[in-house]
């Protein structure tokens, strides 16, 4: 990128505006597309949930988002050297950053227990490809899944897993190394061809499970549950607070990895129309997400409202009775895996970042340390399913009286530190940070939509992302 003065000595950049937006919104779309999301919805009136959903990423996701690009882009640096930097040029206090520091520490938490479902991503991604393997030896290829279970069986797949630590701590193991390998090859030669490779594949991936969950689910009732919103269910509380967090998590937003890769986009690169791009595109696999899943759920009788259980037990079940669901079951499974990787990479790279540029040292040593650290640290979560599972860490903490070690890291980062940075970062752009600076990183032309931005991020964010940490604190207020 030459002639950028913010430029860091030796600072990495995207190979182009494509690399970054691919990577940008492997970052955004994860597991939270494909298990959380639906999981929402089902439990929030399906396309109640949608509406506000849809009204919430482009009246709060997107503005932040474009916001935490333009930080990073401008300051060329690590998350918080980035923020800093803005705030020194802007002539604001340093403590500014703090917006970073809070992210970091949410990401990194995150990514703790995160390694931990995706490792039963690939638990299952296994068990279905022996399942595929022994379909195919038998002759029966496009037999339903797992083959010689009854469905109570298959629905016990996921708490017989919860019950054996050794398991589940070999497939932690083996994303954790994953991730690690992919961010110590740097920028280029490691995030951005995963992107590159595992972005388009996800979304073949996701059209042709979509197809045949068209053909053979019952595509009429899922269309009905996802785009006919019962508006009375619209302005609940709950329904409104569940869309706003979803928006917020989903995109990936508060804890700095926008910033981290907006950090490595070139002057060249619109970041408005690059933060259109990642929102729509997050928007959009969420959707299809649901018209994949819901269909297939709906075909076989079983409710929506599973919640959690939903991508681990309810479409196991699901793929059980269907034809063809040993091979659909692996397909579906192996895209949760590509969206789990570059989600993971995005998130241990923030950490990663700082640390190279703080202590001088080397990618490959900083990314084995820190991989080692959340592997490490996600043995706390794991161990929460079996062996400390009547441990409750926070009964102190207003809404986490009973939550375990997984749930109360999941809680207090999505609940409190990921809104916290986000809200931040709000502020601060809107009110703080230098508008001569600001303007011209966005690429919004100051006759039509800058001051829309303006708006949204000044007053509309700050107050909604508040909402969000209000609610996540005191649950009681909605109920």
């Amino acid at each position: 990128m030459a002639g950028n003065v913010n430029s860091a000595p030796g600072q990495a950049h995207w190979s182009s505006r494509a690399a970054f937006v691919l990577a940008a919104v492997g970052s955004a779309v994860g597991l939270g597309n494909l298990w959380r999301f639906p999981s929402e919805a089902g439990a929030n009136g399906g396309g109640a949930f949608v509406l506000i959903y849809v009204l919430c990423v482009a009246l709060i996701g997107a503005p932040l988002l474009l916001a935490e690009t333009l930080i990073g882009r401008h300051g060329q640096r690590s998350t918080i050297g980035s923020a800093a930097i803005l705030a020194k040029q802007s002539g604001a206090s340093s403590g500014w950053a703090a917006l970073a520091v809070i992210g970091l520490i949410a990401n990194f938490l995150i990514l703790t227990f995160y390694s931990v479902v995706a490792g039963w991503v690939l638990y299952y991604v296994a068990t279905s490809l022996g399942d595929v393997a022994g379909a195919v030896a038998s002759g029966q290829p496009f037999a339903g899944a797992y083959a010689g279970l009854t469905t109570e069986q298959v629905r016990a797949q996921m708490p017989d897993l919860f019950a054996d630590p050794g398991k589940m701590l070999i497939f932690h193991a083996v994303f954790a190394i994953i991730t690690t390998f992919i961010v110590a090859r740097g920028v280029k030669s490691g995030i951005e061809v995963a992107a590159v490779w595992l972005m388009p594949a996800f979304f073949l991936l996701l059209i042709g499970i979509t197809a045949y969950s068209a053909v053979v689910g019952d595509l009429a009732a899922a269309a009905a549950f996802l785009f006919q919103p019962d508006f009375q269910r619209a302005i609940q509380p709950q329904v409104l607070n569940s869309a706003l967090g979803q928006a917020f998590f989903s995109l990936s937003l508060g804890g700095g990895a926008m910033v981290a890769y907006g950090a490595y986009a070139s002057r060249e690169t619109n970041l408005s129309s690059s933060a259109g791009t990642i929102a729509f595109a997050d928007t959009a696999v969420a959707i299809v997400a649901g018209l994949a899943i819901f269909p297939i759920v709906f075909s076989v009788g079983l409710s929506p409202d599973a919640g959690p259980t939903l991508m681990f037990q309810t479409l196991p079940a699901a793929f059980h009775s269907m034809p063809g669901g040993a091979l659909v079951a692996l397909a579906f499974f192996v895209l949760a895996f590509f969206a789990a990787v570059t989600s993971s990479v995005s998130l241990l790279e923030i950490g990663v970042g700082w640390v190279m540029e703080r202590f001088k040292l080397g990618r490959v040593l900083t990314s084995s340390l820190l991989g080692l650290g959340f592997f490490l640290i996600g043995l706390v979560s794991l161990f929460s399913f079996n062996i400390w599972a009547d441990q409750r860490p926070l009964p102190f903490l207003p809404g986490f009286e009973n939550a375990t070690w997984f749930d109360a890291i999941d809680g207090v980062t999505g609940k409190l530190l990921l809104p916290l940075s986000g809200l931040i970062t709000a502020i601060f752009i809107g009110w703080v940070a230098d508008k001569k600076l600001v303007d011209p990183e966005t690429g919004l032309r100051p006759g039509r939509f800058l001051p829309l931005w303006r708006a949204l991020i000044a007053w509309v964010c700050p107050l909604a992302v508040a909402l969000i940490l209000l609610f996540g604190l005191f649950p009681q207020l909605i109920s």
